[in-house]
């Protein structure tokens, strides 16, 4: 895969930070975009990651999960469910424009836009080494965890 960096973006994040691009260097950081906050398979995701959270620090990676619900919602989510990471509000898809993440898509036999389910993995130099579009939850965050591993 060609290294491939992302122009830098700043957007509001759970525990009333805002989340950077740039800030993230020096270690590798987990992406997440995820379709819609207290959904089971957002739920279900978003409870892997957390549960395997310890394994991600180890290794000195962060998780950050991102999708358009309001902070509000995303602060409701972040608790009712305990994650030790934080959840990005894009509303306006600046994040995910620059992922490519909406598409269109079936739902419940209508055409929607929304987001694909996908993870990018950034290492601590702020490259894009590996991305998954459009997974399927069951074994997914181990799937991450094992290629982060990999990393030096």
């Amino acid at each position: 895969m060609p290294k491939k960096t992302f122009p830098d973006f700043e957007l509001p994040a759970t525990g009333n930070v805002n989340f950077k691009l740039s800030d993230q260097r020096g270690h590798a950081v987990v992406l997440y975009f995820y379709p819609k906050d207290n959904t089971p398979g957002c739920t279900t995701e978003g409870q892997n990651f957390r549960d395997l959270h310890a394994e991600f620090r180890k290794l000195k990676c962060s998780i950050v999960g991102i999708s358009r619900d309001s902070l509000k919602s995303h602060e409701n989510f972040k608790a009712k469910m305990k994650f030790p990471f934080e959840l990005i509000s894009d509303p306006d898809e600046v994040a995910c424009k620059l992922f490519d993440v909406v598409k269109m898509k079936n739902m419940y036999g209508r055409q929607v836009r929304g987001i694909v389910r996908s993870s990018f993995v950034i290492d601590a130099a702020g490259v894009l080494v590996r991305e998954w579009r459009g997974i399927k939850v069951p074994g997914h965050v181990e799937e991450v965890l094992e290629f982060v591993k990999t990393l030096k």
